[in-house]
């Protein structure tokens, strides 16, 4: 099992951790990372809670001992963190390095990434970069960014094997089944799913994660979709799979505090044993286990779908958090240095060893991966494979936050499943006007 590191704390509107120096290991990294290139220096990296692991930041101290460059990790909460970046952006005031979605449709319409960003296709790691990540990093065939988050698996419900045996309910294959098993787990005293919708963007996974399914059910629907020859609040899936969500959390199988809770607590909760499931990476069984105190082992825990509209297509999510280097950055070279020092075979196995959520990242650079067997045996069970919403979807991303916040309103009964969806076409209309997309005009 890997070494559970302590996690940040986060309070108020941002969190700063600046690193100080201290002893490290060597890493692979080329003669240019010397130690007095850019001694003195520090760097500041704006990034979304949840978007930099421990691990990370101990490279971080690990880079300034070997480079003297210093680093200041700036970790906003994620409902704030977008809006935060643009002000700073637009007003010629970013971090050298800031974090952002990957996504091809996004770059342009939500980050001006050719304004914003600058060219890193000549850097060394881009060379053994994965090509499908490559591409969603980059924006009219010039890469902006490097991914830095294990998007080599998803998010599936993750569910406790022993709770289950030991009340009778069985893995669900089927949307009425899962309900099913909720019923039967609520009527014995225990919490069906922790659903952390404090955060502002866990629940809306529910909805958008399911893409492959909804292309098997609506043919073409992302070209469709995409370009504008249908509305989302035109067709009858999108409803239902809202409709089946907010059941869930109208029945109470989210519990009673589902509206406050946070995703930072899911190991200790899922530990604890007074929920059954959540929705999580695989690499969070061990964390799981882990916060059970000996409680669990991770035999105890299984995966499948997310059953909303009887899901049956494994999704894969090709985008996730990545590192964009600012174009107003008065320390573009050590910047470099950085994303350089990060994507080396040593410090990708650092990550893959001491992060439980990351069991690969997107870089051929000779890593060992740590895929546990049950998760291999997972990913190779689905002969039916779909990208997510957000990653193939024109203008869905950006709107992240937004939807969440309307799906909340649906929950408390303030909108009505149609509503929202009324509420997407809306914001992409918007978004393509602002991107001068044809499809839209």
């Amino acid at each position: 099992m890997k070494k559970r590191i302590a996690a940040v704390l986060l309070s108020g509107a941002m969190a700063v951790c600046t690193l100080a120096g201290c002893g490290s290991d060597s890493k692979e990294t080329s003669a240019d990372n010397g130690g007095s290139k850019g001694g003195g220096t520090t760097i500041s990296i704006l990034a979304s809670q949840d978007w930099i692991y421990d691990a990370e930041m101990e490279l971080g101290k690990q880079f300034e001992e070997e480079t003297g460059i210093k680093v200041d990790y700036q970790i906003v909460p994620s409902d704030q963190y977008y809006n935060l970046l643009m002000t700073k952006l637009n007003s010629g005031e970013g971090p050298d390095i800031f974090g952002g979605q990957s996504g091809t449709y996004d770059l342009l319409s939500q980050y001006n990434i050719t304004e914003n960003a600058i060219d890193l296709s000549g850097e060394p790691w881009a060379e053994y970069y994965n090509e499908f990540a490559k591409e969603q990093t980059s924006a009219e065939g010039t890469l902006y960014g490097a991914t830095y988050f294990d998007t080599t698996t998803d998010y599936y419900m993750i569910y406790n094997k022993s709770i289950f045996e030991e009340n009778g309910v069985t893995e669900p294959a089927t949307f009425a089944e899962f309900e099913k098993a909720c019923g039967k787990l609520l009527d014995k005293g225990i919490t069906p799913v922790y659903e952390p919708v404090g955060d502002g963007w866990h629940h809306v996974m529910w909805f958008c994660e399911i893409g492959g399914k909804y292309e098997e059910l609506v043919p073409d629907i992302v070209d469709k979709l995409n370009n504008n020859e249908v509305n989302f609040a035109d067709v009858p899936e999108f409803k239902e799979a809202l409709d089946q969500l907010n059941d869930l959390a109208q029945k109470g199988y989210f519990g009673d505090n589902y509206l406050s809770d946070e995703y930072a607590d899911l190991p200790a909760i899922m530990g604890s044993g007074e929920y059954a499931m959540t929705i999580a990476k695989p690499g969070s069984i061990a964390e799981i286990v882990e916060a059970s105190g000996g409680t669990y082992t991770e035999d105890d825990f299984g995966m499948f779908l997310i059953p909303t509209l009887d899901n049956d297509v494994l999704n894969e999510h090709p985008c996730g958090p990545s590192r964009f280097i600012y174009s107003g950055s008065k320390h573009i070279d050590e910047a470099k240095q950085y994303l350089e020092y990060i994507t080396t075979k040593d410090s990708i196995q650092h990550m893959i060893d001491n992060e439980p959520k990351v069991e690969n990242l997107p870089y051929e650079a000779g890593q060992e991966p740590a895929y546990s067997e049950a998760t291999q045996k997972f990913l190779d069970s689905f002969e039916k494979k779909g990208v997510v919403f957000q990653d193939s979807i024109k203008y869905l991303n950006p709107q992240w936050t937004e939807l969440g916040q309307d799906i909340v309103s649906m929950f408390i009964g303030d909108m009505t499943s149609e509503e929202v969806l009324k509420q997407i076409d809306s914001r992409r209309a918007t978004q393509a006007g602002a991107a001068g997309d044809e499809a839209w005009q």
